[in-house]
């Protein structure tokens, strides 16, 4: 869960959000070299006293300055593009979950055994136990087994909503009349927190999501 304090991207629980934090490092490694080399150049120019009155045209600067953008652009879109068919792969899923957004709450629905419905409010502040976060615990968390395929079916029942949680890479519009549809893969035991991300109102802030991942056996 993220805090205050933290500076970084959350610690991956998921193949998926694994690629996503690998990516972002990759082009944070680009920008840096490129911030690094024009400052260096800006700063060279500045105080430089040469001047070159003959230089009229540079063909050959002109190619450099062209060509390596663009390839340095490749080497940040070929693995974006890989990223994007990953995050649209639907594969068996081992469990489907049904959510619907209401405000300001969600409502889940196991299908696959026994139907099984439930409705996810956010615990007020003076509700709380002691070792409980504030905003983001809720009456009744989502209980998904880890090391399984897991397809989640995202509506709203009144305006649009996002079912996001950080720690997964998953983040999907519930939209009204719309059946959106995503999967994930958990890959270790645990709490995870999410909230809604699309503006949806005066209590938008108070709607969170919370994903307890269990052990099969």
């Amino acid at each position: 869960m993220t805090t205050c304090t933290t500076f970084g991207l959350l610690d991956s629980a998921s193949p998926l959000m694994e690629q996503l934090t690998f990516f972002h490092e990759h082009t944070l490694m680009i920008l840096v070299m490129i911030t690094t080399l024009v400052g260096y150049l800006m700063f060279m120019l500045f105080f430089n006293k040469y001047i070159n009155r003959n230089l009229l045209h540079g063909q050959m600067i002109e190619m450099i300055w062209t060509i390596i953008p663009a390839v340095i652009l490749l080497f940040i879109a070929l693995p974006s593009l890989r990223l994007l068919y990953l995050l649209d792969e639907i594969n068996e899923p081992s469990i489907t979950l049904k959510t619907i957004g209401h405000q300001w709450y969600w409502s889940y629905e196991y299908s696959d055994f026994t139907n099984i419905e439930f409705d996810s409010y956010m615990i007020p502040t003076n509700e709380l136990s002691i070792d409980a976060f504030r905003l983001l615990d809720v009456d009744n968390r989502v209980i998904l087994p880890m090391n399984s395929q897991i397809r989640i079916l995202v509506s709203a029942a009144d305006v649009i909503h996002s079912w996001t949680i950080p720690a997964l890479g998953v983040k999907i519009d519930g939209t009204p009349g719309r059946l959106n549809q995503t999967n994930f893969f958990i890959n270790r035991p645990g709490l995870f927190y999410g909230q809604c991300s699309e503006i949806c109102g005066a209590n938008h802030s108070f709607m969170p999501i919370v994903i307890e991942s269990i052990p099969i056996k």
